[in-house]
């Protein structure tokens, strides 16, 4: 199993967040779920990658050609995929994924979940979607589904699609096993 984590190419204010991306990884590695990211070998992508090849497990980037130099794409890696464009990063990355968790990150990170759960939502693929909310950090967005929600702008059931929890453990054992799995403390948003 692979997991394609979206998160930020820099680290953010907060050591929660550093903390918990190394964390992801480590488990990652732990239960010998693979990594697909954007490539880098900065920020909060740099750590789950590093975190992931020191338990020993496969990482596979995939970064466009003009950021490759850019955001210093991760030598060490499993495979790197040099790719032509942003939406063609997207689709490899989707393609070899059988999940998808977001962290902490920027504008880059929102388009990316955005757009994964609208494949979901319109039936492009049924793979888990999930949200680590180290430090709350996605409650303004989780607010945000929920207010398009009351508006009339998004069905419940799509708001469903997300799935968001506070803790390494708890989203990496949803994302892997399904939501029936057993007790898990998460939000189904």
């Amino acid at each position: 199993m692979r997991l394609c984590v979206f998160c930020g190419s820099k680290h953010g204010i907060r050591p929660q967040y550093s903390q918990a991306a190394r964390r992801f990884g480590a488990l990652m590695a732990e239960r010998g779920v693979g990594l697909v990211y954007g490539g880098g070998a900065i920020g909060l992508m740099g750590e789950v990658a590093d975190a992931v090849l020191a338990g020993g497990g496969e990482v596979i980037g995939v970064i466009p050609r003009f950021l490759s130099g850019e955001e210093i794409a991760h030598s060490g890696l499993t495979e790197l995929h040099v790719v032509e464009s942003m939406h063609e990063r997207k689709a490899r990355m989707a393609e070899l994924a059988d999940g998808f968790a977001a962290l902490p990150g920027g504008i880059g990170t929102l388009e990316e979940l955005n757009e994964i759960l609208t494949w979901a939502q319109l039936e492009l693929h049924a793979k888990p979607v999930g949200v680590l909310n180290t430090a709350g950090f996605f409650d303004g967005f989780l607010a945000f589904l929920r207010f398009t929600v009351r508006e009339g702008f998004l069905a419940e059931k799509h708001r469903r699609l997300l799935l968001s929890a506070d803790e390494p453990e708890d989203l990496l054992q949803w994302l892997t096993a399904g939501p029936t799995a057993g007790p898990v403390k998460t939000e189904l948003v």
